[in-house]
């Protein structure tokens, strides 16, 4: 009777590089759950011994966080595998939310992480309008249709509005970071968006640890443990860098979108 060689152990790597929910539509290179799911069934189908997050994001869409974080936690409990995230540049806002589907987290000494907290931004164009020229024509049916138009002044019912929205999804954010990280957190100044680097992450029971990907699974599972990095499958034209013209505008707009968020963080 033959005998196969056993197995080396594997460990299936899933990149979350980029902002979340960013690129949305036309292909776009942002991180949503829909463009992750088959990537993430695909990492614990081949029953792995661990999955490894490299995550390398300084947020982005609160909701799209949730789902992608969500999905990971799903498949992990069905697969009975351990989930390990290590923390690159910044795991920042969202990006600190994708850290927490991991049952450990481990970062950089100089990677930047936390920012625990909920941002709107916008501009106030109203007084530009008037000065060249233009005139602002709205019809709705709704009191609340237009609210924070950047072509009207702020009204004060909007702003109360906003404020109500942004503290529910920050009250979710520490949900999850208290679901995920328990007992480990010092909490104090940990859910007002400050940001911690490396060490000071470890005190805080942000991470549990200062921690490259390589070493620590190879520390855990032998130097011979093989990295399988799971990849979305590209269309066709894309494979040879064909777009459609259409996609130019969004594309332009996701990329600026995208370097406002990376820049909160200097990077």
């Amino acid at each position: 009777m033959r005998i196969l060689p056993k197995r080396k152990p594997s460990v299936a790597v899933i990149r979350l590089n980029g902002v979340i929910g960013g690129g949305r539509g036309l292909g776009g290179a942002g991180l949503s759950d829909a463009a992750l799911k088959p990537v993430i069934e695909a990492a614990f189908r081949k029953k792995p011994v661990a999955v490894a997050l490299a995550i390398n994001s300084p947020g982005g869409s609160p909701t799209q966080s949730a789902l992608i974080a969500a999905r990971i936690r799903r498949m992990a409990a069905e697969a009975e595998i351990p989930v390990l995230a290590f923390c690159e540049d910044v795991a920042a806002s969202g990006g600190y939310w994708l850290a927490t589907a991991g049952d450990e987290i481990f970062a950089d000494d100089s990677s930047i992480l936390g920012s625990i907290g909920v941002i709107s931004a916008g501009f106030g164009l109203q007084e530009l309008i008037g000065k060249i020229g233009v005139e602002r024509r709205m019809y709705t049916a709704g009191e609340s249709k237009s609210m924070l138009d950047p072509f009207q002044p702020e009204k004060p019912e909007d702003l109360a509005k906003m404020d109500v929205m942004l503290k529910a999804i920050h009250e979710n954010f520490i949900a999850q970071v208290r679901a995920r990280r328990g007992a480990k957190l010092k909490e104090d100044g940990l859910f007002t968006g400050a940001i911690f680097i490396g060490q000071a992450a470890v005190e805080n029971g942000l991470i549990d640890g200062i921690g490259h990907l390589e070493p620590v699974m190879k520390a855990r599972f032998g130097d011979k443990v093989k990295f399988v990095e799971q990849k979305p499958k590209r269309g066709l034209l894309a494979r040879f860098g064909i777009k459609g013209a259409e996609a130019a505008p969004e594309a332009m707009l996701a990329a600026l979108e995208s370097r406002a968020i990376w820049a909160r963080f200097g990077l």
